[in-house]
């Protein structure tokens, strides 16, 4: 039984989802399909290069640093995440905190990023065979926020977040042949989408693309029956859910160092905490 694991987006709400892949790093839980969203996927990233605590330290070190994020990054370039602070100047081979991925590239686990074109509106789904070395632009569009950020350029085609078309990719992996998959949420379980915000500047910024703003306005249609699918999974056996609770701060844009510690010692927690259960999901034919 092949058994996959989808990691979703969230911005700085992915300090949970780093904390249970280190903690899957741990016990040496391991994957033959993963597939990940936005900062998801950059986790996802690290969890494949057997890189633990990297991600820890993009939520609770560079956050601190020029370029991580902020209106200065706005007003330069018109992006508030530094795409290219966060995935080249500290990414690359030569940066701040390299990724290794000839190590990525040499683990068995097929590995797949969602984005979403910019003119279409809809997901497409790269795999790491289309990643380059010291060129992470393929990170970039899957985690490019509509509005906060620029398109990202990937070979003549323009892209946003893969959240805005396609935030829990359950589908997607099974139609890719997994039986069953483990789900690494940014949300609490009683979590309910609201209509995007800000519905004037993103329709704005994003004219060019109309598809995209009309991805926005019914994301929190489509995330809404994608979250009670994946609950009914679960119900069948057929998933397994990790996922923060509790009143820990959380928020995409929280720059706060101690509630991002606090939300990937909670995700480190519940791998111990789930650890048998998850053991039999697993082992489960």
């Amino acid at each position: 039984m092949k058994i996959g694991l989808i990691v979703e987006g969230g911005g700085m709400k992915c300090a949970y989802g780093a904390g249970v892949l280190d903690g899957f790093l741990d016990e040496n839980i391991t994957f033959p399909y993963c597939i990940g969203v936005s900062a998801g996927a950059a986790n996802t990233a690290s969890y494949l290069a057997g890189q633990r605590d990297r991600n820890r330290r993009f939520y609770t070190e560079h956050i601190h640093e020029d370029g991580y994020f902020g209106m200065k990054n706005y007003l330069k370039d018109r992006n508030l995440f530094g795409l290219q602070y966060i995935y080249g100047n500290l990414t690359n081979s030569d940066g701040g905190d390299p990724l290794d991925l000839p190590k990525i590239l040499s683990n068995p686990s097929v590995f797949v990023i969602v984005a979403t074109n910019a003119k279409t509106g809809k997901p497409e789904y790269f795999h790491k065979e289309d990643l380059i070395q010291d060129d992470y632009r393929l990170f970039m569009a899957s985690s490019c926020l509509p509005a906060a950020c620029k398109p990202i350029e990937w070979k003549g085609q323009y892209y946003y977040d893969g959240g805005v078309s396609d935030s829990l990719p359950f589908r997607k992996a099974m139609e890719d042949g997994c039986d069953k998959v483990v789900a690494i949420l940014s949300k609490p379980r009683d979590y309910v989408k609201e209509p995007e915000k800000a519905r004037a500047f993103y329709t704005m910024a994003c004219r060019r693309y109309p598809n995209t703003i009309h991805a926005l306005n019914e994301r929190h249609i489509r995330y809404n029956a994608q979250f009670s699918q994946l609950k009914h999974l679960e119900d069948a056996g057929k998933a397994f859910i990790f996922a923060p609770e509790g009143n820990i701060a959380m928020s995409t844009y929280g720059m706060d160092e101690a509630a991002n510690q606090a939300l990937y010692d909670q995700g480190l927690s519940h791998v111990q905490h789930y650890k048998d259960a998850l053991s039999d999901f697993l082992c489960y034919t």
